[in-house]
């Protein structure tokens, strides 16, 4: 048995196996006491109480000890114990001043219905009015995705007829059904079971496969054998199977707390390559949210699960400052000063000095710093940081870690919206798949307003390099998700009710999902940009007829008489596409690079050209006359126009595809928005 004194002013007795070198965890943990540090006299009092909590809900938490290894038993014990020390310590850096909290207000019969239809850009189906984006929206819609529209305008109708408010709309008016309950055909894949395991009698649908052409995201050590692949050119929704009405959901599941048992996962790059959320315009990233939440629903009809959703009463926050204050408030702040940046100024300088001097610090993040530090750190901090007056140096890595978490806290919408945290956890509870889980958790992703997105992905790289460091800090992925999870989903003003402190476990999977696959979810689905591109051309189409009723006769008739005087086009005469009209032959694009000597440039497509091989020619050819500056910058082709906002390509796009996907575009060379 050796004594081991922790820099946190911990005691750590730990016994040894008489011929094994390994520590044994359960006697480890039998004799772990906490001596408080000299500079945090109540830290005594929060682990007797948080060790207290958990002992409470040990029963909930993990299943009776015969069922596991003394091994297990020791490692749920500790990393639920880490949970609760964490949100006993949130607690009591809130008892010395009242907090405003967030509210949770009860929907009236038809409510939800009203706002989801609102939030999917389908607000004319309530007001009746006929406006185009609407139709646009309505017109790209696949089968699943339909019937969950017309699932939701349903309930909202027969809502609205029992209280006799108005006259609505019927669904078969909208949808130009006969019944207002359509079935449709679903898309011959392999079904998928309630608990997630492939069906009897099908083909597996987890592949092998061993690619550069792909987004590779997994374990780094010990991952399994079998890597799965992941498709966005159709939606998920349309990927699932009705599920048999007789098949229950298995309960209480369990994690497992190994970072091995996480699946890898590969994102095979179509010829369009991969799009990231920063590469589309924020008027393309609108019609991405609206087709996400309408996608998202769709998701869970088919795997029978209810989507529920929180009805939260916004705090306002405060109008200036640092912590407390709206991000998007920060945001205007900091761009008066810093134009384009699109993560607020202070949290930017918080994980500048963690990964600086942190990354290798023990129990960084679990380890607190002094509690009276951090208050003067943060009442410091308002009154310096915009004045550039601000000491870094004296702040030590606890004490920064500390004031990450306070600002996370202190939000006053949290960081990870909340509205649809209640039916993501819902999915993770009664559907073990990960895959499945995976890609609900990627359409929330896509669901986030763009300055929490933006946040949030700072957030997640920082923790990804946290548990990068594991071998110095100690802190694994489990550690650090039982750390972070409290702090994004206990939000400000609020307590935890019995329910979700038994969902502790669940909440921290989710954070597990997040560091680990951040690089999936940060991409947009494919199918999703498919569906914009759709939207867009049946919303040009849509002004095009508008603008040609709105000539007036005068210009009518003109344009008759033209067509009178114009010959007859022989029986069988084919009619080209655009494209094909244009004085530009098929398959060359002209290429602009305002910012190069040679601003322009024609360049002869075919099917193996690359965005990365008209960036190559560009370089070679302006090699000698761009400045320094623009040298020095990254270059990305972006397609601009035609059914696309503004798109910044895959340097592995195929540009062939992508011109014939647009052939109204145009094709311009500039720096990546950073």
């Amino acid at each position: 048995m050796t004594m081991e004194m922790k820099d946190s002013g911990s005691v750590v007795l730990t016994a040894y196996h008489p011929h094994s070198p390994a520590r044994i965890p359960g006697m480890e943990q039998s004799f772990v006491q906490d001596v408080p540090p000299s500079h945090s006299p109540g830290s005594r009092k929060s682990f007797s109480r948080c060790r207290r909590i958990n002992r409470m809900l040990s029963n909930e938490s993990v299943p009776p000890a015969f069922s596991r290894s003394n091994s297990q038993a020791s490692m749920d014990s500790t990393s639920m114990e880490d949970f609760w020390c964490e949100v006993e310590s949130i607690k009591e850096s809130r008892e010395d001043g009242s907090e405003e909290a967030m509210e949770f207000k009860p929907a009236d019969e038809g409510e939800l219905e009203a706002e989801w239809l609102q939030d999917v850009g389908l607000s004319t189906l309530i007001s009746g009015a006929e406006e185009e984006d609407g139709q646009a929206l309505l017109s790209t819609l696949t089968r699943t995705q339909a019937a969950a529209v017309q699932k939701r305008y349903n309930t909202y109708t027969q809502t609205l007829r029992k209280k006799n408010k108005h006259t609505v709309r019927d669904v078969r008016d909208i949808f130009g059904t006969s019944d207002s309950s359509p079935t449709f055909e679903t898309v011959p894949v392999s079904p998928v079971s309630s608990n997630g395991i492939q069906l009897p009698g099908q083909k597996p649908v987890w592949k092998s496969v061993s690619s550069k052409s792909c987004l590779d995201c997994g374990t780094d050590k010990g991952s399994p054998s079998i890597t799965e692949e992941l498709s966005y050119d159709v939606s998920f929704s349309e990927s699932i199977t009705v599920l048999p009405k007789t098949q229950e959901w298995p309960k209480n599941q369990r994690f497992k707390k190994e970072d091995s048992a996480l699946p890898k996962f590969i994102v095979r790059k179509s010829r369009f390559g991969l799009t990231e959320v920063g590469d589309l315009s924020p008027e393309d990233m609108k019609k991405i949210r609206y087709l996400s939440l309408i996608e998202l629903t769709a998701f869970y009809d088919a795997l029978g699960v209810e989507l529920k959703r929180n009805r939260v009463e916004r705090v306002r926050g405060r109008e200036n400052g640092l912590f407390g204050v709206p991000l998007t408030v920060l945001l205007e702040n900091d761009q008066k000063k810093f134009p384009g940046i699109k993560v607020p100024l202070i949290f930017q300088k918080l994980l500048l000095k963690l990964e600086e001097t942190g990354l290798e610090t023990e129990g960084i993040l679990r380890v607190p710093g002094s509690a009276s530090r951090v208050k003067n750190l943060h009442q410091e901090l308002e009154a310096k940081f915009y004045e550039d007056t601000f000491d870094w140096d004296q702040v030590r890595n606890n004490d920064a870690a500390g004031l990450l978490k306070m600002f996370i806290r202190e939000l006053p919408s949290p960081l990870f919206t909340v509205e649809y945290l209640p039916a993501f956890i819902t999915l993770v509870e009664k559907i073990s798949k990960i895959k499945l889980q995976l890609q609900a958790l990627h359409l929330l992703i896509m669901l986030m307003p763009e300055a929490n997105r933006d946040t949030a992905k700072a957030f997640l790289q920082f923790l990804k390099k946290v548990v990068a460091n594991e071998g110095k800090n100690k802190m694994n992925l489990w550690n650090v998700s039982m750390i972070v999870a409290p702090n994004l989903f206990i939000y400000k003003g609020k307590r935890a009710n019995q329910q979700e402190m038994q969902a502790a476990a669940t909440t921290a999977h989710i954070v597990r999902l997040l560091i680990r696959y951040q690089d999936i979810l940060w991409t947009v689905p494919s199918f999703l940009i498919s569906q914009v591109r759709k939207m867009n051309e049946a919303a040009m189409n849509n002004s095009k007829r508008q603008l040609m009723f709105d000539k007036g006769v005068r210009k009518l008739l003109r344009r008759k008489t033209m067509e009178r005087e114009r010959p007859e086009r022989p029986e069988g005469a084919v009619t080209f596409p655009p494209y094909l009209q244009s004085d530009i032959p098929e398959g060359v694009i002209r290429v602009y690079a305002p910012l190069h000597s040679k601003v322009s440039m024609a360049i002869q497509l075919n099917s193996q050209t690359k965005a990365k091989d008209i960036l190559a020619r560009f370089h070679c050819e302006n090699s000698h006359g761009s400045s320094q500056n623009v040298r020095g910058q990254i270059q990305s082709l972006h397609e601009i126009g035609g059914n696309i906002g503004q798109h910044c390509l895959d340097p592995d796009a195929f540009m062939l595809d992508v011109y014939r996907a647009n052939p109204q575009a145009e094709w311009v060379i500039k720096p990546k928005a950073s």
